[in-house]
């Protein structure tokens, strides 16, 4: 099958070819057909497989024999959750749409406001955004969606957990009943499933790989280690593989912000990006990264979802993910598009539910690799495949599981005292920065953490929301600025 098969115009297949590419990948070949049909989709697939030219090359094709959008007017909107992935798949409308005569933007927080109103003004076929920044420009009038013909959500698990699901819902609100819906995802948990189907009509339902399933091209094993020796092992194990690119995920900002001085103070040239980073520092750090500066780049999971290195060699969990669904996006950078890759990760035994809940997810017992003169206090028990997951996607953890779990009353399931609770803040403090992919705990507006507003403090009083619950119509007057 080639992808003039497929129905796409010449314009587009000149595109294509400029890119290198000839025949579809299995998510394309099922999906183009369907979306150039009308009909919705809900589309799975590992990630790497092509799924951002899966709904790409259809929607530049089906806007492309339409009217031009009208002033402040946009025709198909692509949401997602980080900056990153917005950039990306704004670069790919850009690259295959670019003998098409369609208008496109990119918007999201931590940049000026001001020339993304100017670019809406005159109207834009396709309009790339983060939820947080797209109410922002709403509520301004800035944009008007009477006329939109095509909603995609694009990451569509992530968009739709419980940190973007009152977004979702006021955007919902505010666009035409009658219209074109298209989720694409790496996976769909049961309960985003069932969540995802109340918002598509009828959808044709594709998935060319088993759900959660990690690339066999990525090779992947543990190495068990303890906790505070993980940063030495790390250093070990660039320099004894002589690793020249690496993307290496922490838990926390606080603890991306300590590895990348540790590996720079350790010779290896290395930067961090997270929340609250600016959009400048952050575009630049990945730049580097791809350039060959900068040797490793230290992410939190803002990243895992939008990071398109080509032939990234090395992915390694400093600390697991909370959720295990991330696992499979934070290994899925590497080993993208046929090439293989390697995903190590650094488990101490504080992190054992957490591991056993991916390998359960993933259904196989990763490889332990025990590094000479690292040898853990404690050995990691190889997972039981035929146990079902107690808690398994019920949302973040403490990432002392089972200490944690010791310290929990029965009533409930909440902290047993202040001191825990706050504990569980500092621990979960990673996880909540999905929104916008910009911060931790702020409103989905494009804010940027200010260390200095004693409103933005972590507060220890006992009854005190979490910062991801604040009401969201206090804003500072820079709130628009991102």
């Amino acid at each position: 099958m080639s992808f003039a098969s497929l129905g796409l115009s010449a314009q587009i297949l000149k595109a294509v070819a400029n890119k290198g590419y000839d025949t579809p990948s299995p998510i394309q070949a099922q999906a183009i057909p369907a979306v150039l049909e009308g009909k919705d989709v809900m589309a799975a697939a590992q990630t790497g497989t092509g799924k951002t030219a899966g709904f790409t090359l259809p929607l530049l094709e089906l806007l492309s024999k339409g009217n031009k959008a009208p002033a402040k007017q946009v025709r198909a909107l692509v949401l997602t959750p980080t900056r990153e992935l917005a950039a990306q798949v704004g670069e790919s409308v850009e690259i295959y749409g670019k003998n098409l005569p369609l208008k496109s933007a990119v918007i999201f927080g931590g940049v000026g406001i001001g020339p993304q109103i100017s670019k809406l003004s005159r109207g834009v076929d396709i309009l790339v955004a983060t939820p947080g920044r797209l109410l922002d420009l709403y509520n301004q009038r800035a944009v008007n969606f009477s006329q939109l013909e095509v909603l995609v959500l694009d990451e569509a698990d992530r968009m739709l957990d419980m940190g973007f699901i009152h977004d979702i819902k006021k955007i919902l609100a505010i666009l035409p009943a009658k219209r074109q819906n298209l989720m694409f995802s790496a996976t769909f948990s049961d309960d985003i499933r069932k969540l995802a189907k109340g918002l598509v009509n009828n959808p044709v339902e594709i998935s060319v790989t088993p759900r959660n399933a990690t690339a066999n091209t990525v090779k992947q094993w543990i190495c068990p280690v303890d906790k505070g020796q993980k940063a030495s092992v790390l250093v070990k194990l660039i320099k004894q593989h002589d690793w020249q690119q690496v993307l290496v995920f922490s838990r926390t900002k606080h603890g991306a912000n300590r590895l990348a001085k540790n590996l720079d103070a350790k010779g290896i040239t290395a930067a961090a990006i997270h929340g609250n980073k600016s959009q400048g520092a952050r575009t630049k750090a990945l730049a580097e990264f791809k350039s060959g500066d900068v040797r490793v780049l230290v992410a939190t999971d803002i990243a895992a979802r939008g990071l398109d290195i080509d032939q990234l060699p090395q992915v390694v969990n400093f600390d697991l993910p909370n959720v295990p669904e991330d696992y499979v996006h934070r290994i899925g950078r590497t080993g993208r598009a046929g090439a293989t890759g390697q995903a190590v990760s650094l488990v101490s035994d504080e992190e054992i539910k957490l591991l056993r809940d991916i390998e359960l997810l993933i259904k196989q017992n990763l490889e332990r690799r025990v590094i000479e003169g690292f040898e853990p206090s404690h050995k990691l028990p190889e997972t039981d495949l035929t146990r079902k997951s107690h808690g398994q996607n019920k949302g973040p953890r403490n990432s002392n599981s089972r200490g944690s779990n010791q310290k929990r009353s029965n009533s409930g399931g909440k902290p047993a005292n202040r001191q825990s609770q706050s504990r569980n803040k500092q621990d979960n403090a990673g996880k909540s920065e999905h929104k916008d992919g910009q911060r931790s705990g702020e409103a989905a507006r494009g804010h940027k953490p200010n260390d200095k507003n004693p409103r933005h403090a972590k507060s220890s009083k006992p009854g005190s929301a979490p910062l991801s619950g604040q009401r969201r119509s206090r804003r500072s007057d820079n709130s628009t600025q991102g």
